[in-house]
């Protein structure tokens, strides 16, 4: 029997381009050779779509020199790969995809889009599921809908900043007592997320964060444990959600050096936590990933505080698989290792 091929993407355009890389690279290591066989794609930063050789060239980044241009088809007839070495252009049939994309243009949706028109099975959650979960403004409003607790927020537009800041610095201190954390609503890794203590510091958080997005969420402070719960599922498959791990952050908070450049950051899995909150995290994690519409994988974090109350944060519906990457850890201590993990995703995509 034929293997059936799996066009593996990384890279990407969005400022979390190296943690796809790793991701990737790992994932790929896990995938099985003797059932499948594998195109991987390369996405650079400004966007270019390249074919690479190895997983060798991944983690070296010789992938980026790459001369052999790869264009998804979009043609539901053909579920194919476009590939043009040398002047000359072929056609590579594809089975399935693996989009091991972090960020903006893909794991929001946009990537996810091009699968659907043109029928290609792909792992991971929808457009819906990833468009509404990458905004974290768009989040908030479901998990409002749940009666799920979060963090109080004011959105800001990035228009309304450059036309009056210090009307929105108004509206921001008359909602909430300093400190407050600044982010994205469209970005990962904790990428221009900024914690400020005073009118001066917002300003410049606020400034930061408008780099990323032109929409902002300036949110109240939580103090508690930072968790994650992995869940796993979809479809006819029962949604299971792991158990819970928690970020020990180096830094004041788990912004993207504490996460991927400072080893004094931990994580634990299976942390003492307050009372039954541990359950009530594993019980919120599976009503959002069902509630945005989830397919698949998805990794949802949380705040505990000391008295137990369970407080969401955000979802990623592409988490890392670095090896520091909360989401194989916590399957592998529930027992799934992840040449398994990673199978069953693939077995997921196929049965969406």
């Amino acid at each position: 029997m034929s293997k059936k091929k799996i066009a593996v993407l990384f890279g990407g355009q969005s400022s979390e381009h190296v943690v796809s890389c790793v991701s990737a690279a790992n994932v790929i290591d896990q995938i099985d050779k003797e059932k499948y066989e594998l195109l991987l794609i390369g996405i650079t930063e400004e966007g270019h779509w390249v074919k690479a050789d190895s997983v060798e060239e991944i983690r070296s980044g010789a992938w980026r020199e790459s001369k052999a241009d790869v264009i998804i088809s979009p043609d539901a007839t053909k579920k194919c790969a476009m590939i043009t070495e040398n002047g000359v252009t072929r056609e590579e049939k594809i089975d399935l995809a693996f989009p091991v994309l972090h960020g903006l243009y893909g794991e929001d949706g946009t990537v996810q889009g091009i699968f659907e028109l043109a029928k290609i099975p792909y792992v991971g959650c929808g457009v819906l599921a990833s468009a509404v979960s990458m905004d974290k403004l768009y989040t908030k409003i479901i998990v409002d809908d749940l009666g799920i607790r979060q963090a109080a927020y004011v959105p800001v537009m990035r228009w309304k900043m450059e036309k009056d800041m210090d009307a929105v610095v108004a509206q921001v201190e008359s909602r909430f007592q300093y400190p407050v954390f600044v982010k994205p609503s469209n970005a990962g890794s904790s990428r221009g997320v900024s914690k400020a203590e005073n009118r001066e510091g917002l300003v410049a958080a606020l400034k930061e964060a408008a780099k990323h997005d032109r929409k902002i969420l300036v949110e109240e402070t939580i103090v508690g444990h930072e968790v994650e719960c992995a869940v796993l599922g979809g479809g006819q498959k029962p949604v299971k959600a792991s158990g819970v791990g928690e970020i020990l952050a180096a830094a004041e908070f788990y912004d993207f050096d504490a996460k991927y450049n400072n080893e004094e950051s931990r994580t634990v899995i299976g942390p003492e936590l307050p009372g039954d909150s541990a359950e009530r995290v594993r019980e919120a994690a599976a009503k959002i990933f069902n509630a945005v519409d989830g397919y698949g994988l998805s990794r949802v974090d949380f705040f505990v505080t000391k008295e137990g109350e369970v407080i969401f944060n955000e979802i990623n519906t592409m988490p890392g698989f670095t090896a520091i990457s909360m989401y194989p850890m916590l399957w592998e201590a529930a027992g799934i290792p992840k040449a398994e993990l990673v199978d069953r995703l693939i077995s997921l995509a196929f049965e969406r």
